[in-house]
Order: C-alpha cells, then structure tokens, then sequence
C-alpha cells in the first residue's frame, strides 16, 4: 500500500492513503441458504482485524474490496 505522509517543520500535518484495498476474510459464519432477504449481510473479520458488514455470499477467504473512507464493503474481488 502507498502511503503519502506531509511533513512541515518536521511534523505530520497530512496522510493520504488509497480510497480501496483490497483484504481477504479471515473469519464468517456460512451464509444460510435459503436466506433471500434483500440486502442480508453478516459480520466478517478481515486480515487486519477490523469487522466488516459482507452480503451473505461472502466466505472466508474471499477477497473483497473496502472504502478506506466509509470502512464499508464495496464488492468482491475475483482472483
């Protein structure tokens, strides 16, 4: 990941990061099949330890990709 740090008289005044990245699932409970709710989601546990909201589809070890602004689950990556 590239990370743009500002710096002025030798202090931070700015970091600027990527708007996405993309973090594999290290932890989900298994969809419920025959769950067809509209926009169902459960909890998963990404790589980094930070708890996302994934549509019910979502398994561990998937990839998906994450807003770094909202924190929010935007889609799944296809490897």
């Amino acid at each position: 990941m590239v990370i743009t740090v500002l710096f002025y008289k030798g202090r931070t005044i700015g970091v600027d990061i990527q708007n996405f990245v993309n973090l594999t699932i290290t932890q989900t409970e298994p969809g419920i099949k025959g769950d067809t709710a509209q926009n169902a989601t459960k909890p998963a546990v990404l790589e980094t330890g930070y708890t996302v909201q994934v549509p019910l589809f979502v398994e561990e070890g998937d990839t998906v990709r994450v807003d770094t602004r909202t924190g929010q689950y935007i889609e799944r990556v296809q490897k």
